[in-house]
């Protein structure tokens, strides 16, 4: 008897080893698969589509290039942002790429990247309508369509104004211009690329600023990815590739210093 517990036991403790030896990091884990999975939204200019359905933009380039530095290739998938976290633990994604705000919820769930880029949360209105709306208290009365989960719906949440929340910020933008909504909120480098003239929506403007506050790259908790991002970063700034990729969509004036 006492020598099949202790068979067992060292059976048990095989497999143990095992398991522990066969635990490959997040490093690992997408070299050996062969791609990068980005998660993200339609977000010009940081993702969105060019004619022939590829995916570009600011973040989705970077992206790009810091998949060719680990030997493999960037793989994009739009995802419910509101449930952007639950798609990284799930390993649906590999990190969160896509002009992500460094919230409290987002730096306690996941691994981030230092802040690459400045942005701020800003009020989009009817440009006939927009000298009625130029400061915090005037809104009061609106109804707001936002992101869910988005760093605008926790700044309207905030003031405790009324809102709908919407699946990506685009569709925000599409809720005041067909009047279901009176305003939105969303990141102050979307509005620069969507909203005014010569843009999608010419009849639509920006006015009060919300915040100021900083983008960076999620992954998961522990994932050694975060250093070879962080250095990535760092690479690319010094070598002038990143501001290079930020002057083609006319983001270099929000790029931080890495």
């Amino acid at each position: 008897m006492k020598k099949l517990i202790a068979l067992l036991l060292a059976t048990a403790l095989s497999f143990s080893l095992t398991a522990c030896g066969s635990s490959e990091s997040d490093m690992d884990y997408v070299k050996d698969k062969g791609t990068l999975v980005v998660g993200i939204t339609d977000f010009e200019p940081m993702d969105y589509k060019d004619d022939s359905g590829n995916w570009i933009g600011f973040d989705a380039d970077m992206a790009k290039a810091f998949a060719e530095s680990l030997g493999v290739e960037a793989e994009f998938v739009e995802i419910d942002w509101d449930n952007k976290i639950m798609e990284l633990d799930g390993k649906t994604i590999d990190c969160v790429w896509n002009g992500m705000t460094l919230t409290d919820e987002v730096t306690s769930s996941m691994d981030c990247s230092n802040a690459y880029c400045n942005n701020a949360q800003i009020v989009i209105v009817p440009a006939d309508k927009a000298d009625q709306y130029q400061t915090t208290d005037s809104l009061s009365d609106l109804t707001f369509a936002v992101e869910a989960g988005s760093a605008g719906e926790e700044q309207v949440s905030a003031l405790g104004l009324e809102y709908t929340a919407v699946k990506a910020q685009a569709d925000a933008l599409m809720e005041v211009a067909a009047g279901t909504s009176d305003a939105a909120v969303i990141d102050s480098l979307m509005a620069a690329a969507m909203v005014g003239e010569g843009t999608s929506y010419e009849n639509l403007t920006y006015t009060v600023g919300l915040n100021s506050e900083e983008y960076g790259v999620g992954f998961r908790k522990g994932s050694d990815l975060v250093d070879a991002l962080n250095q990535f970063f760092a690479d690319s700034y010094k070598d002038g590739s990143m501001l290079e990729c930020a002057q083609t969509y006319g983001v270099q004036a929000a790029i931080i210093e890495q």
